[in-house]
C-alpha cells in the first residue's frame, strides 16, 4: 500500500515507520539517554546480564587454555568424525553475522527505508559474531600455537600455508568480511558518535567521541562525502553477503563424501545464513525493545513483521534444499549418495535432523498468518526454534562424516563437556561484546531515523492525505 504525493510523481509509504511522530531532538534524546548515563546508574539488568555472559566468556578462556595443554583429545572427535562442534559452531557463527550486512548493504542499496531502526545493532552484531566465528578455526587446528600456518606470512621455517585448502580460504574470505563490515558499522556510525560528542559532559568522553568522530561537523561538503563512502561500502560489502557463506560451504564442497559434494552447497548456504541471521537480530531486537522501552517507537511491529517475511522466504529456500538434495540423491543413482541421504533422516543421528527440518522447514509455517507475525512472544519464539534448528543443520551436515566409504571404521561422535562449554563460552564472549556496545555506542543510527520521517521533507508532509499526517 502506498500514498502518492500530489504534483512529485513519488510514493511515501503509509505504514508509519516511527511511532508517534517524533522531532529530531526527541529521536538523539532518546537514542543518546541509553547510553549518556554515568556508570554509577547503569541498568540493574544489565549488570545482571553482562556478569553472566562475562563469566561464561571467561570460560571460553579457560577451555581453549586446556585444550592447548591437553590437545584436542578432550573433544569427541574421531575417526572418521574429524571434524566436530569447532567446525558446526564456526559455519552457524558466520552464519549469524549475515544478517548485519544484508540489513545495511543490500536493504540500503534497494532503498528499504525500514532498515533504519534496526541497522546499527545488526552490524553490531555481524562484528560480534564473526569475532566469535574467529576463534574456531584458529583453535580446530590442533596445535594453536601454530596457528599463523593459516596465513600466508613467511616464517622462520620456510612453510607456506597450502592455499588449496579451504581452511585458508574460509580465513580469506571471513578475514575480508569482517574487515569491510567493521568499515561500514564505522563510517554509518561517524555522525552519531559527533552528536555524543556534542552532548558530552565529561573532559574524557569529549576527547574519546571526537576523534571517534574524525571532526566531523555536518556541514554540506562532508554530508557529500560521507554518503558517496557509505554508498560504495554498501556496494562493497553486497557481493560479501553471497561469497563469503559461498566460500565457507567449498569447505564440504570441494570433498569427494558422499552427501557433501554438491552443487547446491553455496545457494543453500548463503539462505541459511540469511535466514539464521534475520532470526539473531529479531531475537534481539525484542529484547532490546523489553529493557529499553525508548526502542519501542522506533522498532516497530512493522519492521518485524517485514523481518518475519524475509524469514519464511528463506526458511522455503532451505526447505527446498533439503527436498532437492534428497531428489538428487534418487535421480543420480549413485548408491552412495543415496545411503548418506537415507542414513542422515532415519540412521544414527535421525534425532538431529528431524529437529532441523521440524524448527527450520515446518515451524516457520506459521509466519503465513499475520496475526501471528504480528505477535511479539510468537515472533520471539520462532526466531529461537530457528537458531537452533541452523544449528542442527550445520551439525547434522558434520555428522555425514560418521560413516564414511568403510564401513568398519564407522564410528559414532559424541560431544564432550569441553565441546559443550566451548560453544557455550562463545554465546558468552558474543553477549559480553554486545552489551558493551549498546551500553557505550549509539544502538540506533539517529541520522538515518531522522531522514525517513516525513517532517525530514516538509512538502511530501503537507501533500500526504490527512489520515496520513502525524502517523509517521
Amino acid at each position: 500500500m502506498s500514498v502518492t504525493a500530489e504534483n512529485t510523481g513519488l510514493v511515501i509509504e503509509d505504514i508509519p515507520l516511527v511511532k508517534g511522530d517524533p522531532d529530531f531532538h526527541k529521536i538523539t534524546t532518546d537514542i543518546c539517554r541509553i547510553s549518556e548515563k554515568p556508570i554509577t546508574k547503569t541498568p540493574r539488568w544489565w549488570w545482571i546480564a553482562f556478569i553472566i555472559s562475562g563469566m561464561l566468556a571467561m570460560n571460553l578462556l579457560i577451555m581453549i587454555g586446556y585444550l592447548a595443554w591437553e590437545g584436542v583429545g578432550v573433544w569427541g572427535v574421531n575417526i572418521p568424525v574429524g571434524w566436530g562442534w569447532a567446525i558446526v559452531n564456526f559455519v552457524f557463527w558466520v552464519g549469524i553475522g549475515h544478517a548485519g550486512t544484508l540489513i545495511s548493504a543490500i536493504l540500503f542499496l534497494f532503498r528499504q527505508k525500514w532498515r533504519t531502526s534496526i541497522n546499527r545493532f545488526a552490524e553490531a552484531m555481524t562484528i560480534c559474531a564473526v569475532i566469535c566465528a574467529g576463534v574456531f578455526p584458529g583453535i580446530h587446528v590442533g596445535r594453536i600455537w601454530v596457528a599463523y600456518f593459516m596465513f600466508p606470512v613467511p616464517n622462520q621455517m620456510s612453510i607456506w600455508p597450502n592455499f588449496r585448502s579451504p581452511l585458508l580460504w574460509d580465513i580469506f574470505a571471513v578475514g575480508t568480511y569482517f574487515t569491510a563490515s567493521a568499515l561500514f558499522w564505522y563510517t554509518g556510525m561517524i555522525p552519531d558518535l559527533a552528536t555524543y560528542r556534542d552532548r558530552a559532559k565529561s573532559k574524557i568522553k569529549k576527547v574519546v567521541f571526537g576523534i571517534l568522530s574524525l571532526g566531523w561537523r555536518g556541514g554540506n561538503r562532508q554530508w557529500k562525502h560521507y554518503e558517496v563512502a557509505y554508498l560504495l561500502l554498501a556496494g562493497i560489502s553486497t557481493p560479501l553477503v553471497l561469497s563469503v557463506h559461498s566460500v565457507v560451504s567449498t569447505d564440504f564442497a570441494t570433498s569427494i563424501v558422499p552427501g557433501w559434494h554438491t552443487t547446491i552447497f553455496p545457494p543453500y548456504f548463503v539462505a541459511g545464513a540469511i535466514f539464521s541471521g534475520f532470526a539473531m537480530v529479531m531475537t534481539l531486537a525484542i529484547l532490546a525493545r523489553k529493557v529499553l522501552p525508548a526502542l519501542q517507537n522506533y522498532i516497530t511491529i512493522d519492521t518485524l513483521e517485514r523481518m518475519a517475511k524475509i524469514m519464511m522466504v528463506t526458511g522455503m529456500m532451505v526447505g527446498y534444499a533439503y527436498s532437492t538434495e534428497f531428489f538428487i540423491a534418487w535421480y543420480s543413482g549413485n548408491m552412495y549418495e543415496r545411503f548418506a541421504f537415507i542414513n542422515r533422516a532415519f540412521g544414527p543421528y535421525w534425532w538431529a535432523y528431524w529437529t532441523m527440518v521440524s524448527c527450520n522447514v515446518i515451524i516457520p509455517q506459521l509466519f503465513w498468518i499475520r496475526k501471528l507475525r504480528r505477535t511479539i512472544p510468537v515472533l520471539f519464539a520462532l526466531s529461537i526454534f530457528t537458531n537452533i534448528g541452523m544449528w542442527f543443520e550445520r551439525f547434522v551436515i558434520v555428522m555425514s562424516l560418521h560413516a564414511d566409504y568403510l564401513p568398519s571404521s564407522w564410528d559414532y561422535y559424541k560431544p564432550t563437556w569441553v565441546d559443550a562449554w566451548t560453544f557455550i563460552g562463545s554465546f558468552g564472549l558474543f553477549l559480553t561484546l554486545f552489551l558493551l556496545f549498546i551500553r557505550f555506542l549509539p544502538v540506533m543510527a539517529m541520522s538515518e531515523v531522522k531522514g525517513v520521517l516525513p517532517r525530514a521533507n516538509p512538502h511530501f508532509h503537507h501533500n500526504m492525505p490527512p489520515a496520513h499526517k502525524g502517523e509517521a
